[in-house]
């Protein structure tokens, strides 16, 4: 009997309530990832971790639990990507998204509706995120890491933005579509420097496969702020 209810709630989780239109972006966005793996094949952590976040990101578009399972994969891949890559703001993230999983799991779990703050409360948020982001940068810069100004985006930001995205925060995707701009271009100067032999730290297809990740989510972050201003994620996203 436990068999089938598990059963149950992974096909549920997995193949319910989706709408043409997503199916056809989501397939889009993981064809990126294969793309990306196709024209640099040096680094199958890469494509793993691209193609992790794609389908992570899409069920927490949905506001679906099971998202949290494919956030771990994506995670630890990604946190060695960003150490190979001298990234160490994104090191240091990554941990702590590795971290958030399982709290996020718990947390989805015990709320089953969306969130918003009130406009005041969420002014202050976005402006503590500038500071945040202003003492991450000198930061970084102190300790030698690549291009700090972007990826103090990534790591202070990003944090704020997995606190309010595990707690259901409809804001949390107005941070994420900031920090996935930052991103893409942060990967995409490094994949640039890579081609052009200004860098040789980390490698091209990991590189690629980070541009390729950056810009399916920055969509995902977009359309993921209609769909959970609209209650569409409520209920692990119509599931229950």
């Amino acid at each position: 009997m436990a068999a089938t209810t598990n059963s149950s709630w992974l096909y549920r989780q997995l193949f319910t309530n989706w709408k043409p239109f997503e199916v056809t972006y989501v397939t889009a966005l993981l064809l990126l990832q294969v793309i990306a793996y196709i024209i640099a094949p040096d680094t199958v952590i890469g494509m793993i971790s691209g193609v992790a976040g794609v389908i992570c990101l899409v069920y927490g578009m949905k506001g679906r639990k099971i998202s949290f399972i494919f956030g771990f994969i994506q995670c630890v891949a990604m946190t060695y990507i960003a150490w190979i890559s001298h990234a160490y703001g994104s090191f240091a993230m990554d941990i702590i998204y590795v971290i958030s999983q399982p709290i996020g799991w718990v947390l989805w779990g015990q709320q089953d509706a969306t969130r918003s703050f009130q406009p005041s409360t969420r002014k202050k948020i976005f402006f503590g995120a500038f500071i945040a982001w202003a003492i991450g940068w000198v930061v970084l810069a102190q300790l030698g890491g690549q291009l700090p100004y972007l990826d103090s985006i990534n790591f202070v930001i990003s944090l704020i933005a997995q606190i309010l995205y595990i707690c259901k925060y409809t804001e949390n995707w107005s941070l994420w579509i900031f920090v996935n701009i930052a991103n893409f271009c942060y990967w995409s100067i490094l994949t640039f420097q890579t081609l052009t032999g200004d860098n040789t730290i980390g490698s091209l297809g990991a590189n690629l496969s980070q541009v390729a990740l950056q810009a399916a989510l920055l969509f995902n972050a977009v359309y993921a702020t209609k769909v959970w201003s609209s209650g569409e994620a409520d209920n692990e996203g119509g599931t229950e």
